[in-house]
């Protein structure tokens, strides 16, 4: 037990338990993603499944897209400011790469709403699309879903640029564009006039577990592991024997037993 107890082996005891805390850590931090995803999901079924109505019955005065909203359907009138579209880059859409078209729709109120047109699948390895549909003329009455305004790793990402953008995000496009636009999009179901055949549709949402469950299985296991690891060795400690050791001890009875007196 003496060898069992020594500096080093405590520390390396020590070691393989803090790495087992910090597995089972990990795979509780995976079932609690999977619960907050269940939940979005619920949200998501129930918005989708949501009769459609004006956007100042669903946000509010504030204005703002939350989770709450996500795919919930709205009808909104307006008209088209195509002096301030946006193109957003480097976008995909059911792995096509492509483009998407993005033009505030400016409402009896005076707000307005930034609606994504749809989506331009490149051609070849062109920077901006070779064509970009023309707004309808005069009023239009867009249906469509409601999204979250994006946010994400890009530098100054959802700020316009020279008519160019990586997100869609409604304050910033606001410093720039110089409209009182709500902080969210829509992107477009149906048009009135109707929208150009050009633009592709966007896929709706993923209502799914994802994999966390069996990524939470993953870390559990390797909890264990590291625990049966610990526990293994402990004995090969407390015998005084490493297993190769023990090995030959079982097979020297049996070479003595063949050899002569």
């Amino acid at each position: 037990m003496g060898r069992l107890l020594n500096l080093r082996w405590i520390v390396a005891a020590l070691g393989v338990l803090v790495l087992a805390g910090v597995c089972v850590q990990l795979g509780r931090w995976q079932l609690h993603r999977l619960d907050e995803r269940k939940a979005r999901n619920e949200v998501t079924r129930t918005n989708l499944a949501a009769p459609a109505a004006p956007i100042d019955q669903i946000l509010g005065p504030p204005g703002v897209v939350g989770d709450q909203h996500a795919w919930r359907t709205v009808v909104v009138k307006g008209r088209y400011d195509a002096s301030k579209q946006v193109v957003l880059k480097y976008r995909n859409v059911q792995d096509k790469p492509g483009f998407e078209i993005v033009t505030p729709l400016v409402l009896a109120d005076g707000k307005a709403l930034l609606v994504d047109r749809g989506f331009l699948a490149r051609q070849s390895s062109e920077l901006m699309p070779l064509h970009v549909p023309a707004v309808p003329a005069g009023e239009v009455t867009v249906t469509g879903r409601l999204q979250r305004s994006e946010r994400g790793g890009h530098t100054n990402g959802g700020t316009p640029d020279d008519g160019t953008a990586r997100l869609i995000n409604g304050p910033d496009y606001a410093k720039v564009l110089g409209l009182d636009l709500y902080d969210g999009y829509v992107t477009v179901d149906k048009q009135e006039p109707a929208n150009d055949p050009a633009f592709g549709s966007f896929p709706g949402p993923e209502i799914d577990d994802g994999p966390h469950f069996f990524y939470a299985l993953q870390w559990f296991f390797f909890a264990l592991l590291a625990l049966g690891g610990l526990v293994y060795f402990s004995r090969q400690q407390a015998t005084g024997k490493p297993a190769e050791q023990q090995a030959e001890a079982v097979e020297r009875p049996e070479a003595r037993a063949g050899a002569p007196d």
